[in-house]
């Protein structure tokens, strides 16, 4: 189970396969279980690298607040330790937000982004209530219960539901309810404008809350491709495993 050091904290991290790099982030809660498809599908064409956040599956308790700088900050150590100069980032939902946190903070060592039902702020109600139950439930100490929902939810299978339910119960509800915070008051619209590397955003046809954040991005960002997938809402990675890799693998070949 390879281990990265870090101040007072450390990450779970895998590697697979060799080519381009391309780091993928998750939400809160779920680890990196949930790139299981993309881990084991692009590792054939690419060096695919997941890792799970401070304080969420294998990776421990941090006593430094989880935030997108900081998440942002462990990316770039796993990347020195890995001799990695450049790569692509790709991230699911709020992963796709650290995604352009990333590229603002550090356009020189990334490559290009891949934002999956991503947003550049949380302007409705709907995602913001979303979001405050998650904090909510995750000041309660409701681990196991986010963690079933979530889980089940993001599978489609059994098999894959036992594995994503094992990892995300293992978080510590602390640094969950600050990822969930920080997702909620984080807001780089104003700063979109200043992002030129390519970026390709993807969004399920069904997820109809994040249709106008797919809208804002493709209007404000200066390169970008935007692809909606037929017949699945939010959670493309697991339920549109297919459509997103040949997604990625043409976007990265490009």
């Amino acid at each position: 189970m390879p281990m990265l050091n870090l101040d007072g904290s450390s990450l779970h991290y895998t590697v697979k396969g060799s080519g381009t790099p391309i780091v993928f982030i998750h939400p809160p809660v779920l680890t990196s279980v949930n790139f299981k498809y993309q881990l084991e599908e692009l590792s054939q064409n690419f060096q695919v690298i997941t890792f799970d956040i401070r304080g969420h599956g294998r990776s421990p308790y941090s006593p430094e607040p989880v935030t997108y700088p900081l998440i942002v900050k462990d990316i770039n150590r796993l990347l020195d330790h890995l001799n990695i100069s450049k790569a692509f980032l790709c991230g699911y939902s709020t992963g796709g937000s650290i995604v352009l946190e990333y590229m603002l903070s550090f356009t020189e060592r990334a490559l290009g982004g891949i934002s999956i039902g991503a947003m550049a702020d949380v302007n409705d109600d709907y995602l913001r209530k979303k979001i405050s139950l998650g904090i909510k439930l995750s000041s309660k100490g409701a681990i196991s219960f986010l963690a079933w929902s979530i889980s089940w939810n993001n599978s489609n299978n059994i098999k894959l539901f036992k594995q994503m339910f094992s990892e995300a119960r293992k978080g510590d509800y602390r640094n969950i309810e600050q990822y969930y915070r920080y997702s909620l008051k984080y807001n780089c619209v104003s700063q979109l404008a200043e992002i030129h590397l390519p970026i390709l955003l993807v969004y399920g046809k069904k997820d109809k809350p994040f249709h106008s954040y797919a809208e804002q991005l493709h209007e404000k960002l200066p390169r970008n491709q935007l692809h909606f997938i037929e017949k699945v809402d939010h959670r493309i990675p697991t339920k549109a495993a297919k459509q997103l890799n040949n997604l990625i693998r043409q976007f990265v070949n490009n």
